[in-house]
């Protein structure tokens, strides 16, 4: 060992600030793709050159987005309205009025006179 990494390890508190330095400098140059990635603006709506003639081609995966997602929440929507009616107070309530017509009893409301 030379004398600079004696004197590292003779004070640990410098040896814990450069490993800790050494560690900051690897992470940094870290990246989850392999490489830094920038893409420059180029003031189109997204990064697409409007087409000369006017008319815009659709890449192949569109179509099947918009039939599968516009169809889906028709779909969606269809069982939401047709669903059955499944909570407790319109259950009460049938059940209510035929225990009260076993009786014999009128079933609607009729408020009293003042």
């Amino acid at each position: 060992m030379n004398r600079a990494g004696l004197s590292l390890l003779s004070r640990p508190q410098a040896l814990r600030t450069s490993a800790q330095a050494s560690s900051q400098i690897i992470a940094g140059r870290r990246y989850a793709s392999h490489g830094p990635s920038y893409n420059p603006p180029s003031g189109y709506l997204f990064g697409e050159r409007p087409p000369k003639d006017g008319k815009r081609v659709r890449e192949s995966w569109e179509t099947i987005y918009y039939v599968g997602m516009f169809g889906g929440m028709a779909l969606a929507t269809v069982i939401y309205v047709y669903k059955p009616d499944t909570s407790i107070q319109s259950w009460a309530l049938k059940e209510a009025k035929a225990r009260l017509e076993a009786r014999g009893e009128n079933y609607e409301y009729k408020p009293k006179s003042a």
